[in-house]
C-alpha cells in the first residue's frame, strides 16, 4: 500500500486576511481525502506564533492558545518538516510532503512564506516568490500588465509618508488620474479590505488614510462608472487552464469584505452572461498574465468590463484565492466540471510537479 502524504495545511496568519484564512481552510479540510492525504494542521496567530496540536482550527478561531504547542518551519532542506521545542531541544514533530498555504495578504500570499518554504525545500501549492511578490503589490503588478500591453486601468502610486507629510499634495496626484469615482487601495492586500470607493475630495482623503493603515505603498486607481465585475480561474504550471468566467452583482457599492464573508449578500452568476468574444478575450488575457507573471498551481484573475463602452480592464491576480464555501475560485471550476474535492488534489498534484521542476535545478558550480 502506498504511504500517505504528509499534507501541512497551514492558515491564519499576519493578515488583514487572517479571519478569511481560517474560513478558507476549515473548507479546504473537510474534502481532503484520508486515504491518500496525513493532514498536519498548523496555524498562525494574528501576532506570527506557530501553533500546532489537537482542534487547531477552532482554538485559532477561538484564540485559545495556552492547550496548544509552539512550532516552527526551519530554513533548512535536512528532514524538511515543522518542528516543536521542549526542554530546548527540537523535535521532528511532523515530516511535510507538501504544503498548502491557505492564506491570504501580508506575510503569506506575498512571496515571503513561500520563501520559507523553498529554503526548507517543501512542496507547495500556488505560485513562487515571485509571482506571489509581483501579483500581491497592485502598483508592480500593472506595471508589469503594461509592459505586456495587457489593459488596466489608469493608476498612481502613493506612500505612507507622502501621506502623512503632504496630503494636499497626494490629493492633487489623485485627481490627476482622472474624474470621480477614484478608488483607494492598500498595495498588497486583498478581499477589499481597506479599498475604498471615493466620489469626491473628502471621500479621497478619508480613501488613502484608510489605506494607509494597512500597507506604507497605496494605489489610487481609476474607477468605471458603470464596471461589471467579471472573474476566471487559472489552474495549471507552464500550461494553464481557464475556466468560465462569473459575475459578481454587488448590493453595496462595490464588492466588499462584508458581501464577500458576512452577509453573503452579492450575486453570483456562473457563467456570467457574456458574447462569446468575450469571453474568448478574457480567457486569454488571464492566461497572458499568468505567465507574464511566473503563477503556478493556481489563480483567480478579476476584470472590469465597462458597460457603456465595453472595454475590458484586468484589475488583478490572486495567487492564493478564497476557498470557502461561497468563493469564487471553486465555483468557476465547479461550473467547469471539476468538483471541489478534485480540485484540491489536482492542486496538490501540481504543486509536487513545479517541485519536481526545482530539483532539476543545478546548485552547484565547479566551473
Amino acid at each position: 500500500m502506498k504511504d500517505k502524504l504528509k499534507l501541512g495545511v497551514m492558515f491564519g496568519g499576519r493578515s488583514g486576511e487572517h479571519d478569511v484564512s481560517l474560513m478558507s481552510a476549515r473548507s479546504v479540510i473537510s474534502v481532503i481525502n484520508p486515504e491518500k492525504f496525513e493532514v498536519v494542521e498548523i496555524g498562525i496567530t494574528r501576532q506570527g506564533e506557530w501553533f500546532v496540536g489537537e482542534n487547531l482550527l477552532s482554538k485559532l478561531q477561538q484564540e485559545r492558545f495556552d492547550d496548544l504547542t509552539p512550532a516552527f518551519l526551519l530554513p533548512s532542506p535536512q528532514n524538511p518538516g515543522i518542528y516543536t521545542r521542549k526542554n530546548g531541544e527540537m523535535n521532528l514533530y511532523a515530516k511535510l510532503d507538501v504544503v498548502f498555504p491557505v492564506m491570504h495578504g501580508t506575510y503569506s500570499e506575498d512571496g515571503t512564506l513561500q520563501g520559507l518554504l523553498e529554503l526548507a525545500d517543501i512542496a507547495y501549492v500556488g505560485a513562487g516568490v515571485l509571482g506571489s511578490s509581483v501579483c500581491m503589490d497592485k502598483g508592480l503588478f500593472k506595471d508589469v500588465m503594461i509592459t505586456h500591453q495587457i489593459p488596466t486601468l489608469a493608476y498612481k502610486v502613493l506612500n505612507r509618508t507622502q501621506i502623512e507629510t503632504d496630503l494636499d499634495e497626494c490629493l492633487q496626484l489623485a485627481e490627476a488620474i482622472g474624474d470621480y469615482p477614484l478608488f483607494t487601495k492598500p498595495a498588497n492586500l486583498g478581499s477589499s479590505v481597506g479599498i475604498s470607493k471615493c466620489t469626491s475630495r473628502s471621500d479621497l482623503m478619508e480613501g488613502l488614510m484608510q489605506a494607509a493603515l494597512y500597507d506604507r505603498r497605496i494605489v489610487v486607481e481609476k474607477g468605471i462608472g458603470d464596471a461589471r465585475e467579471i472573474e476566471i480561474s487559472i489552474l495549471g504550471n507552464e500550461n494553464p487552464e481557464a475556466s468560465v468566467p462569473g459575475e459578481i452583482i454587488p448590493k453595496d457599492i462595490f464588492y466588499t469584505y462584508s458581501e464577500k464573508y458576512i452577509n453573503d449578500t452579492a450575486e453570483l452568476l456562473i457563467p456570467a452572461d457574456l458574447p462569446v468574444e468575450h469571453v474568448t478575450q478574457m480567457q486569454s488575457l488571464a492566461i497572458k498574465a499568468y505567465k507574464a507573471t511566473d503563477c503556478a498551481g493556481m489563480a483567480r484573475v478579476d476584470f472590469l468590463l465597462d458597460r457603456a463602452s465595453g472595454e475590458i480592464f484586468l484589475n488583478e491576480i490572486n495567487t492564493i484565492p478564497g476557498f470557502t464555501k461561497i468563493s469564487m475560485y471553486p465555483k468557476l471550476w465547479q461550473a467547469s466540471g471539476m468538483s471541489y474535492s478534485a480540485l484540491i488534489e489536482t492542486l496538490i498534484a501540481l504543486a509536487l510537479e513545479r517541485k519536481a521542476q526545482r530539483d532539476k535545478t543545478e546548485r552547484e558550480y565547479r566551473g
